[in-house]
C-alpha cells in the first residue's frame, strides 16, 4: 500500500491542504516508528504504524477546518470517522481504526453521549499497540506549527481541558512508551 497515492487520490498535490497533512503525518509516523524501534520487544508492526500514521488524517478535508485550508461541512472532531469511512470504502479497515481512534487520546461512548459530540454512538479508542502509539504520536504535532514538537508539558496543558481521564491515558502512555 502506498500512503501518498492515496493521499493524493482525495487531496490535490499542489495544494495547501495536501503539504500541511503529508507534512504532518510524516512527523507522526516518524516519531512513531522512532518509539516502536525503541520496544522491539513489543513486537509491533511498523510497516503498519508507518502507513496508518501517514493516513490517520485523511478525513480532514471534508471537515470545516479553513486554517489549514479545508472547507467541508463537517466539525472538525469528525474527521477521524469520516476519514475511517473513506479508508473502509478503500479496503483498509485496519488503517481505518487508527483514523475512527486517533481523536484526543480517543473518545469513549460515554464521552460521545455525555457531551453530544456529533459523532456515531460507538467507542472510539484506541486498542492495539499501534492504535495507541499513532494517537499518542500525533500529540506532539499540530497542523499549524509543522516545524515544532510539542513538549510532554504543553500537550498536558492542552489535554487538560478535555478532563483527567484524557491526562491520565496519555500519561500511561508516557509511561508505556518513553519509560516517563
Amino acid at each position: 500500500m502506498d500512503p501518498i497515492a492515496l493521499i493524493s487520490k482525495y487531496y490535490q498535490p499542489d495544494s495547501e491542504t495536501y503539504r500541511i497533512l503529508v507534512a504532518h503525518s510524516r512527523s507522526v509516523a516518524e516519531k512513531a516508528l522512532a518509539i516502536a524501534r525503541l520496544h522491539p520487544e513489543m513486537g509491533m508492526d511498523l510497516s503498519f504504524i508507518e502507513e496508518a500514521a501517514m493516513l490517520h488524517d485523511i478525513g480532514i478535508y471534508r471537515c470545516h477546518a479553513p486554517s489549514i485550508g479545508c472547507f467541508g461541512s463537517y466539525a472538525y472532531i469528525c474527521h477521524g470517522y469520516l476519514g475511517a469511512d473513506l479508508l473502509r470504502q478503500e479496503g483498509f479497515s485496519q488503517h481505518a481504526l487508527v483514523c475512527e481512534r486517533h481523536t484526543g487520546t480517543g473518545i469513549s461512548l460515554q464521552m460521545i453521549e455525555e457531551q453530544q459530540l456529533p459523532l456515531p454512538c460507538r467507542d472510539m479508542q484506541p486498542i492495539s499497540l499501534e492504535e495507541q502509539l499513532i494517537c499518542f504520536a500525533d500529540k506532539f504535532y499540530s497542523k499549524t506549527k509543522l516545524d515544532k514538537e510539542k513538549s510532554i508539558d504543553k500537550v498536558i496543558r492542552g489535554l487538560a481541558r478535555y478532563g483527567d481521564e484524557t491526562v491520565d491515558r496519555f500519561n500511561g502512555w508516557c509511561k508505556l512508551f518513553l519509560g516517563e
